[in-house]
């Protein structure tokens, strides 16, 4: 059975709802990082591709009729390499991370690119059929995020709770304080500060021309547009999402628009065209949770990930922890025994600070962990994530 190696990735710079690539379509998105993928690995026989694999959550607008498709096609390369999209929601980067290793790890395949992408902007509104014929009724959803086309035995068994009333129910059951969450949230943005300044980012990002509407000139983004400068003070300020809630705009993740890529490869591969690999991706696992509760996803994934390895969490040094929620993250690392300020996850920072672009976000995971691992010289990292309708994700990378 061949090792599967993460050899390189690169993602855009993501941006906020209605931001800087607001204007640039998921699919153009898609194959902007399947250049500057190629453009990385010069190296590469592109015609060997065997597969492009991509998570998207969305799939309702112009990311419809298998964006991954598309995006090979927009990006140049050969016809004959195929695409295909796979959605496990907020977990469908990743998931392309682990399905792309699994395939080589099985002998299926030698080179296949994982990655994501998600225009949360540019989601459209649905409207669907009438119910009968001649029908003057009509509904109208907005797909940017959460539930609808919604089953009423769904309601019914499990409930609709929107994404900030399922971290509400996470903060109240585990008894995390507005103050810690704020806290965690701070954290996340000082430490992409911290990484953005010294350029450790940078290294990550594909910089994208974009061309603004009206007639505007073009520019070049290059920089992840949701970090902002805050304080505890500011944080504490801000109102709850829900009413007598803790969930604030200020410790919950973006509504962004961004894409990612990574290139995965065997032994062989690796070989032939002369690829330093970052890490190897070793193995994955998923989990349910109660739909309510979505957010605490990563405890019962990551520890099926280590039971199956052998290894216990204080065998992990890097580990890349998806921030849907500040109080969802704490709950996951309460749960999994770690502190809250747990210097070795996310060290650069995560989605409070850097944004959720749905179907992007697992793959940035990865590829942060496995340059972390590379840069730190540490052997083990675990990417992982919480997913709607509630599920977790965790992936095992560990060093060269």
């Amino acid at each position: 059975m061949s090792e599967a190696f993460l050899v390189s990735g690169v993602r855009t710079p993501f941006g906020r709802y209605g931001g800087a690539l607001a204007d640039v379509r998921p699919d153009d998105m898609a194959a902007h990082v399947l250049t500057g993928l190629m453009g990385r690995n010069p190296t590469v026989d592109w015609s060997a591709i065997d597969d492009v694999v991509f998570g998207c959550a969305n799939q309702a607008g112009e990311d419809n009729r298998n964006v991954a498709r598309m995006a090979v096609l927009l990006a140049g390369m050969p016809v004959d390499v195929p695409g295909v999209t796979l959605n496990r929601l907020c977990g469908s980067g990743l998931d392309a991370v682990a399905f792309a290793a699994r395939s080589i790890r099985s002998g299926d395949a030698d080179l296949v690119i994982a990655g994501g992408v998600e225009s949360m902007t540019r989601a459209p509104f649905v409207l669907p059929k009438a119910e009968t014929a001649w029908g003057r009724t009509s509904s109208m959803y907005d797909t940017t995020i959460g539930w609808r086309f919604v089953n009423p035995r769904m309601e019914q068994r499990y409930g609709i709770e929107s994404m900030p009333e399922t971290a509400q129910i996470v903060a109240q059951e585990n008894g995390i304080a507005r103050e810690d969450q704020d806290a965690f949230a701070l954290r996340s943005q000082q430490r992409a500060a911290e990484a953005i300044a010294s350029g450790r980012l940078a290294r990550e990002i594909a910089p994208i021309e974009v061309a603004r509407r009206r007639g505007a000139e073009r520019q070049t983004v290059a920089v992840d547009e949701h970090p902002r400068e805050t304080s505890l003070e500011a944080l504490a300020k801000l109102r709850p999402i829900t009413p007598d809630g803790s969930i604030t705009a200020g410790n919950s993740s973006g509504v962004n628009d961004g894409a990612a890529a990574v290139l995965i490869a065997s032994e062989r591969a690796v070989a032939a065209y002369g690829l330093t690999p970052l890490a190897r991706v070793t193995s994955a696992a998923h989990a349910g949770v109660p739909p309510r509760v979505m957010g605490i996803g990563p405890v019962p994934a990551t520890r099926k990930l280590l039971g199956r390895a052998k290894l216990s969490i204080g065998d992990i040094d890097l580990i890349e922890l998806n921030e849907a929620f500040a109080a969802q993250a704490l709950a996951v690392l309460r749960g999994l025994g770690l502190p809250d300020d747990a210097a070795h996850v996310n060290p650069n920072g995560g989605a409070i600070a850097l944004g959720h672009p749905l179907g992007a976000s697992g793959a940035r995971l990865a590829l942060t962990a496995a340059m972390e691992l590379a840069d730190q010289k540490v052997r083990r990292a675990v990417a992982t994530m919480c997913i709607g309708v509630g599920q977790g994700v965790a992936v095992l990378l560990e060093a060269v």
